[in-house]
């Protein structure tokens, strides 16, 4: 049998005012971006963690670099913690913009636990990694 809690039970429930765990986690995912021309080449370096939460940054910085006159944009991965689906999505159609025009992108490996998820989805080889 189904009983309902009294109404001043929810709302105390639902005027609480610490996050919680999930909005805490969301919350504490950082992107540092740096970006600078080197010659004609356009370095955006990712530090930090590449995911639904941070990549609306690094997707104005990448195409900021794209509309610049620079050979090559080269997306360094070396410093970044972490990276999920939306991060992989945003390298894929960055590379796909760069390739119209001609090759552009070159990436930059991450450490193992970021390399890991290219290695899951088969695109180690598809995408520009630098050798």
């Amino acid at each position: 049998m189904f009983h309902e809690r009294p109404h001043a039970a929810r709302a105390d429930l639902v005027s609480r005012t610490e996050p919680s765990r999930a909005e805490q986690a969301f919350a504490a995912g950082q992107l540092g971006i740096r970006s600078e021309r080197r010659g004609s080449d356009h370095v955006v370096a990712l530090s930090g963690e590449l995911d639904l939460a941070t990549a609306q940054g690094a997707e104005s910085e990448l195409r900021a670099a794209e509309a610049t006159d620079a050979a090559q944009i080269i997306l360094d991965l070396a410093d970044l913690d972490f990276i999920d689906s939306t991060g992989l999505q945003l390298i894929i159609a960055a590379d796909a913009r760069c390739r119209a025009g001609g090759p552009r992108l070159r990436l930059l490996p991450g450490p193992p636990q970021v390399q890991r998820i290219f290695e899951i989805t088969a695109t180690t080889d598809i995408l520009p990694f630098a050798k």
